[in-house]
């Protein structure tokens, strides 16, 4: 008998339908967005609410069945990757929204809904949730993993908005972190433990999330540059002088290149900065000309300013694709989409030596980055049938990686760690490692909670 298929039998009991062994359900369920093999699980549910949540790991605790929680599946990591089988628990079922509080600036959200999908709920209200991360994720990835994105600079990451969670832990009690209020000093700040942890501490069923209003007016514009380093010194000037940038972002040559033939855009294949303005119409107008003013300074041109909401959306749907317009300038092409981020004044330095590595191997690597926040990514394309090629992008990584530390900054900025950087771990922690092992031991001493994330109990 499979190890796990006591657990499968009980969880049939409970679920009936709602419990999944059909080949093309696990299938899917064991695919990621980057370059790994996919890995399916034994079996995949699909609750309906944290009750039901709490049954399935009271039953896996029993058994020892590994759980990995699914959300959309759209890390780049491999988090979602059961990798030592188990149950998958898909959070589809689960996306209601459950209160939206006008007055006090909040929501409160089941995991399984998308950011577009709140976002589409909050319409009527004048309100807005901001993290954007690019890829439609689900509210429940985007805390497991702590997501970022376009948007960081101005409304901060999901640890910056999640007010309070409710969590399943590994043996099935349900608990609540933080509250409905603007700050607390009560206890330990177990919502930041949870918000990032991938799924390794326990399965998120309901989010508070701190909302905001929707900016009066918004622009956008698009700045052509030299190099490198006179765009990531109009960022920081920018941000020294205190510009209210909602987004920073940096497109090099070769990602322009491939912007232009995926999303028929015309753009010169230079460095460029993609920027968006939140605020009144006088303010909006008003960091726009500042900007101008600094671009013109560092040597920058052809600044083109936006304020219809058809051509910013152009925009941003061009750079939201440049994964995969950069992914169709090689068709079969596996690749490894990487991020690293650094102190803003090592940035340059950082993205420059990092092209330079590239090229010195007779490679091309586009660089895109939420340069406000010091955070910048890389995708190499290989060939997954040749070695030497799957070698030399993980040897590229790696130096990337390792580039960073030495800088002052992290290997993740905002990826997160999954399977492909908890070997980085140790080295940007040190002896941090053993403690979150011993958080990890203590909220999940079987070792069924995403095993082989983050850190490893075995």
């Amino acid at each position: 008998m499979p190890k796990n298929a006591p657990a499968i039998t009980e969880l049939k009991s409970l679920l009936g339908n709602r419990l999944s062994t059909a080949e093309s359900v696990l299938n899917l369920h064991g695919e990621n967005e980057a370059y790994f093999d996919v890995m399916p699980p034994d079996a995949v549910a699909f609750p309906n609410n944290t009750s039901e949540v709490s049954e399935i790991m009271k039953i896996c605790h029993a058994h020892g069945c590994p759980v990995v929680p699914w959300g959309i599946g759209t890390s780049l990591e491999g988090h979602a990757l059961p990798i030592r089988g188990g149950v998958t628990i898909d959070m589809i079922n689960m996306k209601k929204v459950l209160d939206i509080a006008d007055e006090d600036l909040y929501a409160v959200v089941q995991p399984g809904i998308t950011r577009e999908e709140l976002n589409t709920e909050l319409r009527a209200t004048g309100l807005f949730f901001p993290v954007d991360p690019g890829a439609n994720a689900s509210i429940g990835g985007m805390s497991a993993t702590s997501a970022s994105g376009t948007t960081t600079v101005k409304y901060g990451k999901m640890s910056d908005n999640v007010m309070a969670l409710e969590v399943v832990l590994a043996d099935g009690r349900i608990i609540r972190t933080g509250s409905r209020a603007k700050k607390s000093s009560a206890g330990y700040d177990l919502t930041r433990l949870f918000v990032g942890s991938e799924g390794t501490l326990g399965i998120i069923t309901e989010i508070t999330l701190k909302l905001h209003g929707q900016p009066e007016a918004i622009s956008a514009a698009v700045c052509e540059f030299p190099d490198t380093a006179s765009a990531v010194n109009s960022v920081i000037m920018a941000v020294q002088m205190g510009l209210p940038m909602a987004r920073m972002e940096y497109v090099d040559p070769i990602s322009i290149k491939a912007l232009n033939a995926y999303s028929k855009l015309t753009m010169t294949e230079t460095h460029h900065l993609f920027m968006e303005f939140h605020g009144t119409e006088a303010t909006v107008a008003e960091t726009a000309e500042r900007m101008k003013d600094i671009t013109t300074t560092m040597g920058g041109g052809g600044f083109q300013y936006a304020t219809k909401a058809e051509d910013r959306t152009k925009l941003w749907h061009a750079r939201h694709n440049a994964y995969f317009a950069m992914k169709a300038q090689k068709p079969g092409a596996d690749g490894i989409s990487t991020d690293v981020c650094v102190p803003i004044s090592k940035l340059a330095q950082a993205m420059d030596d990092t092209i330079a590595d590239v090229e010195s191997n007779g490679w091309q690597a586009p660089i895109v980055g939420h340069v406000g926040d010091g955070n910048y990514h890389v995708l190499f394309l290989f060939d997954r049938d040749n070695k030497d090629d799957l070698d030399l992008a993980k040897s590229l990584t790696s130096r990337m990686n390792m580039r960073a530390l030495e800088l002052g900054g992290t290997v993740t900025g905002e990826h997160g760690i999954g399977i492909g950087k908890m070997k980085y771990l140790k080295a940007e922690h040190g002896e941090a490692v053993n403690l979150m092992a011993d958080m990890k031991t203590a909220l999940d001493p079987t070792g069924i909670m995403n095993p082989g994330k983050i850190v490893s109990l075995n």
